[in-house]
Order: structure tokens, then sequence, then C-alpha cells
């Protein structure tokens, strides 16, 4: 048994035609993940914020039905652009995975630090993606439906560290927003969904994904491979299962478990 397509043009995808919007594709999760997308046949829009090079070097490699639009999603204009340049590129975006955010240190010993790691927490990490989430809910409900995934995080159950605690209340502000969706629009075939990682081997893992105590500690023995959290995006995109809607589903390797 193998988990490889055939490389024939048979082959269609779990997404083939539809268009998905990935926020923060340069790196990580939000790259593994256009790969996968792309893989099961979608058209991807690939956002990246500061690195070019990164996101033009993953267009150049999966080539065509590939779109790359820059925005920095701390800034409300650029959030709007964003979303109507991904929707101007084949006049729909079917999925929106957001995608983009930063483990974003806050400092409780100093008010004004702590401050502004509030406001930026909540900049990236809830109010982006909460904006982005009202422009494909608007646009969704005008064509019969659409899917939206999430990218929460462990912290969003069990609250972060105490020099993250912004992070962690961002992200659960980002878990309660997506249940939200998926109560109040189901209806209207609007699906909602959030994928909530814990270690995964990104940048925003930095050397602790090579940690031996840390990894003795994982019940595999391993940082999560980002290609895992791409595979259950890519599979609750497709909206192969629709009554999951409202579901978080938690990609830890078994070491948080609820």
């Amino acid at each position: 048994m193998t988990n490889q397509r055939p490389d024939t043009q048979e082959w269609q995808g779990m997404l083939a035609g539809k268009t998905v919007l990935v926020t923060g594709a340069s790196r990580g999760i939000g790259r593994a993940t256009a790969k996968v997308l792309h893989r099961e046949g979608a058209h991807v829009v690939l956002h990246y914020g500061n690195d070019e090079e990164s996101v033009n070097a993953t267009a150049v490699e999966l080539g065509k039905r590939v779109s790359v639009v820059q925005g920095d999603l701390r800034d409300a204009a650029d959030r709007a652009r964003v979303w109507a340049e991904a929707a101007g590129w084949r006049n729909r975006v079917d999925v929106l995975v957001n995608n983009a955010g930063a483990w974003l240190r806050s400092d409780i010993t100093h008010a004004g630090a702590w401050t502004q790691s509030w406001a930026d927490n909540y900049e990236l990490n809830l109010l982006a993606p909460a904006d982005l989430c009202r422009s494909a809910i608007l646009a969704f409900r005008k064509r019969g439906g659409g899917v939206i995934v999430n990218v929460t995080a462990r912290s969003a159950h069990q609250g972060d560290d105490a020099d993250h605690l912004a992070y962690g209340a961002a992200k659960g502000g980002l878990l309660a927003l997506t249940k939200g969706i998926a109560r109040g629009y189901a209806s209207e075939n609007v699906l909602a969904y959030a994928v909530s990682p814990g270690w995964v081997a990104t940048d925003m893992a930095g050397d602790l994904a090579i940690d031996p105590v840390l990894l003795e500690s994982l019940p595999l023995g391993e940082i999560t491979p980002p290609e895992d959290v791409a595979e259950v995006i890519a599979f609750l995109a497709s909206g192969r299962s629709r009554h999951s809607t409202g579901a978080t589903i938690d990609v830890t390797g078994a070491d948080y478990v609820r």
C-alpha cells in the first residue's frame, strides 16, 4: 500500500476545481498545507507577509494553479486587499485557511510592553483571521456556502506559558469564533473547523524541535511534522465531512489529549 497519488491525468483530487486562500503560506504549516491542497487539485492563493523569496520558491515548485498575494495582516486595509485579490484571481474563493500567526511574547513585568503585546496578539492572532472570516462568510452566503479552517493551537484549550498569556488568549478567542461561525451559518452551508496543533517542527518551535528533553517527553518521541497538520486541513477543506462542522481536530501526537 502506498500513499502516493497516481501521476495520471485521471487523478483529480478531492479539491479539484476549488480555490483556496492560505494565509501565512511562505513557510511552516502554511507552506505544507499549500502543497497538500495543490496535490489534491486545488487552485491555491499563497499569502505571505514578508518572506517573498520563500513563497516564490513554493509557487515555482507547485507550478500551475497558484497565485501569490502579499499583505501585512496586522493592517486592516491590507487584510481587505488580500481577500479582494484572492477572490479576484478566479472570481471566487471556496475555502479560507487562516493559518498566519505568531507566538508573540507578553512581558508582564513592564506595563508598556504588556499593553503592546496584547494589542499585537489581538491584531494578528485574532482580529486578522476574524476579518478574513467575515469576508469569507459574506461571499459564501451569496454563492451557497464555503469552508473555513482556522489554525488555533493547543494553547486555545489549556492556555500558554507565563510569557505568552496574550497568545493563548487570542487563540482561545479564535477557537470560540470558529464554533460560533459553525453554529451561526451552518444553515447557509458555511462550514467552519478548527485545527489545533501542539509542538510542530516549524520556525516557531525553533531549537525546541531538536531538544532531547522535549522529545523524550512526547509520546511519539518526535515533534509533529507540518505535513501531518496539512493533511488534516486539506481533508476538512474538502467538505467531505460536513457534519464535523464546529469540531476541533487536535494534532499533537497525543502530547495533549482531551
